[in-house]
């Protein structure tokens, strides 16, 4: 199915929402991001549904705990992401991202519509179709179970971001599985991402400049993002709707066991804009912080590329899952 004029329309807006979004801003301690317990989930179901839909229709993001991933599987994760970007660039510049199936390495080559200028970072991103036919996978000699690991460990990431998208399921109508069946991972036009990141020391040089960002404001542009964030390595922030005029930032600070989940654009179209995609952004840190590299793991709930994004109420034109991520794509990396 291709974009129609009408239907790229609407990745337009955000995008052009995104530009205005570069400045510093204030940052703001009085919103509370919301902390929901997923433990004890199908019995405690219809509680656990709404306190995911207040805090996405009002913030946009939350965070779960006792979501059912151990803390040593996650460390085991970050473990394996050291490991990969301590590779030299020459090794991990065989595996470079392919843009248009988002996968593979790169660095400072995601520019934000925000800013202008490359985010301070390198990722890598595994998306499961497209890695062993492209030979995206790095040589197991130099890094031992590096695949077994983290396919283990996106999985384990699908099965939480499932549970969370079968609350909204309910919510806007549709079947309990409906969000699981759009992201079945068991067949080629799977498309979700996990995301390994790698924001660079600051260099003493670069300390006080105020144009770099590790990551200038965006929304995402999936269903849900799960962030796993390593204690003492902060700088997330987000800007819910509500603050966006005066441009305040929420600072949310990384906690052991914790996983942050923000809805994405794609979502809130589905949703006929009831829940709410947010601007977030990793800021540097500022002379008295933490100046070493920050690591992060983002798992994007992308529904597989040929399902159609069409929400309840028909609000928005229907739109492939494939042609809405090709177009966010398009908008944020450097051509390869």
């Amino acid at each position: 199915m291709s974009v129609s004029s009408n239907t790229a329309s609407q990745p337009g807006k955000e995008v052009h929402k995104e530009v205005h979004m570069g400045t510093l801003g204030t940052e703001t301690h009085d919103r509370r991001i919301p902390r929901i317990d997923l433990r004890d989930f199908n019995r405690r179901k219809t509680e656990i549904t709404a306190e995911l839909w207040d805090a996405s229709v009002e913030i946009g993001f939350f965070q779960v705990v006792n979501h059912g991933i151990p803390n040593e599987h996650i460390a085991r994760a970050f473990a394996m992401t050291e490991a990969f970007f301590a590779l030299p660039d020459t090794e991990k510049a065989k595996h470079p991202l392919i843009k248009k199936l988002n996968s593979g390495w790169e660095s400072r080559a995601q520019v934000r519509p925000s800013t202008g200028t490359a985010d301070q970072k390198e990722s890598y991103q595994i998306t499961r179709p497209h890695m062993e036919p492209n030979a995206l996978w790095p040589a197991p000699q130099l890094l031992p179970k590096f695949r077994e690991t983290m396919l283990g460990f996106e999985a384990e990431a699908w099965m939480v971001g499932m549970k969370i998208l079968s609350c909204f399921a309910d919510r806007l109508g549709f079947a309990s599985d409906f969000f699981t069946r759009a992201h079945d991972p068991s067949v080629p036009q799977y498309q979700s991402t996990l995301r390994m990141l790698h924001y660079f020391a600051i260099d003493p040089a670069s300390r006080d400049r105020t144009d770099l960002w590790r990551a200038g404001a965006h929304t995402d542009w999936d269903c849900l993002t799960l962030l796993f964030q390593q204690p003492g390595q902060g700088g997330l922030q987000v800007c819910p709707g509500k603050d966006r005029e005066a441009r305040l930032w929420t600072p949310i600070e990384p906690a052991e066991g914790v996983i942050t989940c923000n809805i994405g654009d794609m979502l809130m179209r589905w949703s006929d804009d009831q829940l709410q995609s947010t601007f977030h952004r990793v800021k540097n840190p500022q002379p008295d912080e933490y100046q070493g590299p920050r690591y992060s793991l983002a798992f994007f709930c992308q529904a597989n590329r040929d399902v159609v994004v069409e929400g309840p109420g028909l609000k928005y034109e229907p739109m492939t899952a494939e042609d809405y991520l090709a177009w966010r794509i398009n908008s944020n990396f450097t051509a390869y």
